[in-house]
């Protein structure tokens, strides 16, 4: 998912979690800053410990790939949350949408241009690519409990199973696809048209 910034959980956490937090967004800073300075396959894990002022041991103890620093956030459980939350008579499709958009905003908003170095890395990396691939379905259970939750249905049928998932892949093509144009698109208006999709099925017309 699009990340959204960690202090928005950080009043409801005692002191030991937001720690954790603050040095899983150090080892995560200090390894986005030395992508950008020279590569991803050129970074290593001993450069991102020290430039986060850790133990290696420690960035493994957080992060059991490199891979998973790209990768690994604080956020789906506050996406839950926030659909949870949403009021009781409005539409699953809706309630979806909003905090879809809600998402994207708070994460656009990271100095570190997280989610376009994210996206690219997921284009250009085979090995962070099927790392994401290997944790949509967690993001995807997590889904499937939250529309269990809204809608009564059984969370782990059949069908609600297929739903969560194309969502979850399809919020992962919609990124892909944002990056390979360049980030140029507005991302808000590409999940719109993913979510239309997944909505009322493959449009007529081409875009």
């Amino acid at each position: 998912m699009t990340s959204m910034t960690a202090s928005h959980t950080s009043p409801q956490l005692g002191l030991r979690e937001r720690k954790k937090i603050k040095t899983r967004e150090a080892i995560r800073s200090a390894m986005y800053t030395l992508v950008e300075e020279q590569g991803y396959d050129a970074t290593t894990i001993e450069q991102i410990a020290e430039r986060a002022e850790v133990s290696p041991s420690t960035v493994f103890r957080y992060f059991p790939t490199k891979e998973d620093i790209v990768l690994t956030d604080e956020y789906d459980p506050i996406i839950m949350e926030e659909l949870r939350s949403r009021p009781a008579d409005e539409s699953w499709p809706d309630s979806l949408r909003h905090v879809m958009h809600r998402a994207i905003t708070m994460g656009m908003k990271d100095p570190h241009a997280v989610s376009r170095l994210r996206t690219r890395l997921m284009v250009e990396v085979p090995a962070v690519r099927s790392r994401m691939m290997e944790s949509m379905s967690e993001t995807g259970r997590m889904l499937c409990q939250a529309i269990g939750e809204r809608t009564g249905r059984d969370p782990e049928s059949l069908e609600v199973r297929v739903y969560a998932m194309s969502i979850v892949g399809g919020l992962m093509e919609t990124s892909m696809y944002w990056a390979e144009q360049d980030h140029e698109p507005d991302f808000d208006a590409l999940v719109d048209r993913a979510l239309n999709v997944i909505e009322h099925g493959l449009p007529t017309e081409n875009h």
